[in-house]
């Protein structure tokens, strides 16, 4: 993926959307052709799985906000769940529908961005919110949960669909993986030039981290207790915490794989000392607070409640999803 600093030049379906078609000059040495092709929007299952990973981090922002205001939680626990994200996935691909629609208000992009989309915004988040109450009494919206759904409409309209139109995918060719991920001498491999800023990269990896968690928690919630709303739940300071284990652990992939030309399985041991290095010290820090949101002390192999080998599945997940975007 790349952030798109400023567009490019307009396409000639672009062009004829305004009413006129500008002929282009042609390029001799196609190098205008390439570059145009180099870099596309991204695809409709990146799209989805991205909205579905924003939505549950709302959630679980939202929720441990209201715990902190009402039981004032150190801890800030937030819940989401995997059926919550699915939804997630699916208004936001709405949302970008409706959100598409903003050039048939030309001239009026108040009543757009201040009325109509936070309407029907509104009216999906309400959908949501009574999902699980379908057979049930619907549950009545407070003026409070308004003007929070209302302030989330800005941020949609105004900053997150602006700033996810930027981004931009460069898929890779056959031997351009290969290249990718075979080094070649000690030391010369080629490392991939990152286009997204490190904050956004930071941003990223702890919504993963709040996604991996919920899922995770989820289906222990199913196993053990026989939870089918299949609830999961994480903290706010897993935020923190996985996006800085993960931007760390990049940089030891791009040190590892480019510079010393490891193989997988070569790494996989670093990274998983690390990762359990990482929690443990995260969570020795945030006990002292009375903020450490985890307690392993009920699970086998456990050293001092704060990590435990029952979650090594999990961690080894994790990474792999982390070096599956590495490789993308």
């Amino acid at each position: 993926m790349a952030s798109r600093g400023r567009p490019g030049p307009r396409s000639p379906s672009r062009a004829s959307a305004c009413g006129t078609n500008m002929p282009q000059k042609p390029d001799a040495s196609g190098e205008t052709g390439d570059a145009e092709e180099s870099l596309r929007d991204l695809p409709r299952w990146m799209r989805l799985y991205f909205y579905g990973m924003h939505g549950v981090t709302l959630d679980v922002l939202l929720s441990s906000l209201q715990g902190l205001l009402n039981r004032r939680d150190p801890k800030l626990v937030g819940f989401s769940s995997p059926y919550l994200c699915i939804m997630h996935s699916l208004t936001h691909f709405a949302l970008e529908k409706i959100y598409s629609q903003k050039r048939c208000f030309r001239g009026r992009p108040v009543v757009f961005h201040f009325v109509f989309y936070p309407s029907v915004f509104i009216g999906l988040q309400i959908l949501i919110g009574n999902i699980r109450t379908l057979t049930e009494q619907v549950r009545l919206v407070s003026g409070t949960q308004l003007v929070v759904h209302y302030v989330l409409a800005l941020y949609y309209s105004q900053v997150f669909h602006r700033g996810l139109a930027k981004l931009r995918y460069q898929p890779s060719s056959f031997n351009d993986l290969q290249a990718k991920t075979w080094p070649g001498d000690r030391g010369q491999s080629r490392r991939p030039t990152h286009s997204l800023p490190g904050v956004v990269r930071f941003l990223f990896f702890g919504m993963h981290g709040f996604l991996d968690e919920v899922l995770f928690t989820s289906v222990f919630n199913l196993v053990e207790k026989s939870d089918q709303t299949l609830s999961g739940h994480t903290s706010l300071w897993s935020f923190l915490m996985y996006g800085s284990c993960s931007f760390v652990v990049e940089k030891l992939y791009l040190h590892l794989y480019f510079s010393r030309a490891w193989g997988t399985w070569r790494r996989l041991p670093i990274y998983i000392c690390f990762v359990y290095t990482w929690e443990f010290t995260w969570g020795l820090v945030l006990r002292q607070f009375d903020a450490c949101s985890w307690d392993y002390s009920h699970y086998p192999h456990n050293f001092m409640g704060l990590i435990t080998l029952l979650y090594l599945p999990g961690v080894m997940d994790g990474i792999t999803n982390n070096q599956f975007y590495q490789s993308s």
